[in-house]
């Protein structure tokens, strides 16, 4: 499974980098392959999380590499501020990956209890990151023009859109 989620988010990745360099929306399908609520696949570990999650970030890191143009005087000075931007980012996401190993190893079977308190999170996570880069658009603006700052959270965005895409299609939905 971990295999296939890599390969999958790999591909999706990819669609992104041919995305940010001019081709259309409608020129990259990204391969969705829901599971059903019954699936017996094994459960994810945490290594397997982690694994998926230090995957994405490189792959992340090489796609604004590829898409922005930085100079020398730029590079060296955004590329640390990327770097505590993106572990940032993974404590706030830290939350969402435990919500989906404890709903993958529940089988989808939740108490609506657990239903509630598991959307809430979700939609706190969403919430954290949008105000992460709310909080980054300035900081990112002392070292890149308006443009350059727009054009990192554009791919940032889109980057993270294609992950939850992913994410949000191969995960089964709840049974009412």
């Amino acid at each position: 499974m971990l295999k296939r989620n890599v390969w999958l988010v790999s591909s999706i990745l990819i669609s992104c980098i041919v995305l940010s360099r001019g081709a259309s929306a409608q020129d990259a399908t990204p391969r969705i392959t829901p599971r059903p609520v019954n699936d017996n696949s094994p459960s994810i570990t945490d290594e397997d999380i982690q694994m998926l999650r230090k995957d994405i970030r490189s792959q992340r890191k090489q796609i604004i590499a590829a898409n922005m143009k930085l100079s020398e005087s730029e590079a060296e000075k955004f590329w640390p501020l990327y770097e505590q931007y993106v572990s940032d980012l993974v404590k706030l996401n830290g939350t969402k990956y435990a919500l989906i190993k404890q709903y993958i190893q529940s089988q989808g079977a939740l108490t609506d209890t657990e239903a509630t308190s598991a959307v809430n999170q979700w939609v706190d996570v969403d919430q954290s990151v949008a105000e992460l880069r709310k909080k980054y658009i300035p900081i990112f603006g002392k070292v890149l023009s308006p443009k350059s700052t727009a054009m990192f959270f554009q791919l940032d965005r889109r980057v993270q859109l294609m992950i939850d895409l992913q994410l949000a299609s191969s995960i089964p939905m709840i049974e009412p």
